[in-house]
């Protein structure tokens, strides 16, 4: 919280010197009250009050531009406080490693990126406010104390008492406010979960499940906010009371004092005045103290967050990667005994994995599932760092390499295609937003997208749904290939790119995946024939190692494990992806036996 307040120390002095000039306003009210009194209308001296009502009139001026010129500086810093800790959070969650959000549920980091940081936002705000309330009850007392020292005993004698008071509040709030924050992150996980997956939801009609979980976490919230509002009530009703209890002394113990001409009406009106001052000040202080816990258990929450380390970072010297040009081949990947396991896990996924892929070439990862394959891919671009050995790129290990020069040298296409919720133009060109109209029509055509685009309403314009629902699995997937190819990487890579795709359409983008992997390095991991023998060479993954290596056609006839691997994924039941039949069973098991 004070990283977020310090770049605005010019604002924050500006709202202290406006609290103080508030304050002072407000403690020579109850004094300009008592001179009109006493010398005007007890001398009932028409000049005298007319030039005292002035006098209040104009600091009740000053008083009300000095609050709204506060508050302003205030909710500034505050909304800029909160302003940068949400861009700092984000981008540092852009930056964790994989492996973090693996982890990591969604609702809780949405939570955390908005309540929580809504509750700091909040607290901000009451910090100038409550240091000028502060600064007021002490000049307040000061005042008090000069007029009657005896009855400013007996009407802050209470002040003690509200301390103790509020520090025990402030102690038993605070874990309530903790499981508060807690439970409205689960619930939060709950509805984002049920939204992103409403189609398995509504597919196993789940949907009596999912509501009685969000109940069962909605219960969760109302315990927790019960149990904190019993703290409340316990407490709250005697920090009301207390400062009360100043204002009955004062008015018996003063009144006296005037009965007895020891003190002017004036005097006594300014003193009580002095008195209700203090009395509001003291009444805050519970739903400070109740602000204050909520927005400390709230930046635990965001520091947990902030805290984290990142496990993927730039190197201190990073290296450039050799330039590319005409003539000038790139794409060179070399995988030197490569040893890796997922963190948490003692299983190694690979074990002593050597791989050297030459420009321009492409390799096809085939094998069982687990056997790696996908961690292969995921490693080149450093999602994940290896354990052991090594990774390098046209020559340079990708570790001595700028993230962002590394992944923009890789291009994936996912087995689970994820498309933003904006233009089908905007998610081709995602990498490249400036990529220009006919730079995007040349990747779809490639992709073989460019046709069922065209066709639509407002062709390249046209809003896709959250995740691109509202298309077909092999027109995202399409459209994803698109974007790989946008990007003009080195390296491609294709990650299970054609399992949405219908089989009776797979053709389509093999041709259109033949002619983007000529001359580019390529990795594709595939389970249908047809595609992995788009591939100048196959290698037969088993036990994190590769076990065998050929053409299609050399380890259909020589190995018996890559025939059993052909023939298992064969068996996979059919794709339905809105194309067409959805036979790719059949195809592949006709394609295996040929």
């Amino acid at each position: 919280m004070r990283h977020a307040i310090r770049p605005q120390r010019g604002w924050v002095v500006v709202g202290m010197v406006l609290g103080l000039a508030w304050t002072a306003a407000r403690v020579v009210v109850p004094l300009l009250v008592r001179g009109a009194i006493d010398h005007g209308i007890e001398a009932r001296d028409n000049g005298s009050l007319l030039a005292w009502t002035g006098a209040l009139a104009a600091v009740g001026a000053m008083q009300a531009l000095a609050t709204g010129f506060r508050r302003y500086a205030a909710f500034r810093v505050a909304r800029k406080a909160e302003a940068d800790l949400r861009d700092r959070m984000f981008a540092h969650l852009q930056g964790l490693h994989f492996a973090y959000h693996d982890q990591a549920q969604t609702g809780q980091l949405m939570s955390r990126a908005n309540n929580d940081l809504n509750q700091v936002q909040a607290f901000i705000v009451m910090i100038p406010l409550t240091l000028s309330n502060a600064t007021a009850v002490l000049a307040v007392v000061v005042v008090l104390l000069t007029i009657n020292p005896l009855l400013t005993l007996l009407a802050v004698g209470t002040l003690p008492i509200i301390n103790v008071v509020a520090r025990r509040f402030g102690t038993r709030l605070h874990p309530k406010m903790m499981e508060i924050q807690s439970e409205s992150a689960e619930l939060a996980s709950v509805v984002e979960e049920s939204v992103s997956g409403v189609r398995v939801v509504k597919g196993f009609g789940a949907e009596p499940i999912q509501r009685a979980r969000f109940a069962a976490e909605a219960d969760d919230v109302y315990d927790a906010s019960i149990g904190a509002n019993l703290v409340r009530s316990r407490y709250w009703p005697i920090l009301e009371l207390l400062p009360n209890v100043g204002l009955v002394t004062t008015l018996w113990y003063g009144g006296h004092l005037v009965l007895d001409g020891r003190m002017s009406i004036g005097t006594l009106v300014a003193f009580n005045v002095y008195v209700v001052m203090l009395i509001w000040p003291l009444r805050m202080l519970g739903m400070i103290l109740a602000t204050a816990q909520r927005a400390i258990a709230s930046s635990q929450r965001v520091h947990e967050v902030l805290a984290t380390e990142r496990a993927v970072v730039d190197p201190p010297a990073p290296r450039p990667l050799p330039r590319r040009g005409p003539g000038i081949a790139s794409g060179a990947v070399d995988f030197s005994g490569v040893r890796f396991a997922f963190p948490g896990t003692a299983a190694l996924v690979l074990d002593g994995f050597d791989l050297r892929i030459e420009p321009g070439e492409s390799v096809a990862l085939v094998g069982a599932t687990g056997s790696g394959k996908s961690t292969v891919a995921r490693l080149l671009p450093r999602f994940y760092d290896v354990d052991a050995g090594s990774i390098s790129l046209d020559g340079v290990d990708v570790r001595q390499l700028r993230l962002h020069d590394l992944r923009r040298a890789v291009g994936m296409v996912f087995e689970e295609t994820f498309l933003f919720g904006d233009t089908i133009g905007a998610n081709i060109a995602f990498a490249e937003p400036d990529a220009d109209l006919a730079r995007v029509e040349r990747a779809a055509r490639l992709a073989s997208a460019h046709d069922f685009i065209d066709e639509l309403s407002s062709g390249y314009a046209t809003v896709v749904g959250e995740r691109g629902f509202s298309l077909s699995g092999g027109q995202r997937q399409r459209i994803a290939i698109a974007r790989a190819i946008l990007s003009d990487p080195r390296v491609l890579i294709l990650d299970d790119a054609t399992s949405a795709v219908d089989p009776t359409k797979e053709h389509e983008i093999r041709d259109a995946l033949a002619e983007v992997m000529q001359g580019r390095t390529t990795i594709v991991i595939a389970h249908r024939p047809a595609t992995i023998a788009l591939a100048d060479r196959v290698v037969l993954l088993d036990g994190g190692r590769i076990v065998a290596a050929g053409t299609h056609q050399q380890l259909l006839a020589t190995e018996e494990r890559y025939r059993v691997v052909l023939a298992s994924a064969a068996q996979r039941p059919p794709t339905d992806d809105g194309d067409g039949a959805g036979t790719d069973g059949v195809l592949d098991a006709a394609e295996v036996g040929s």
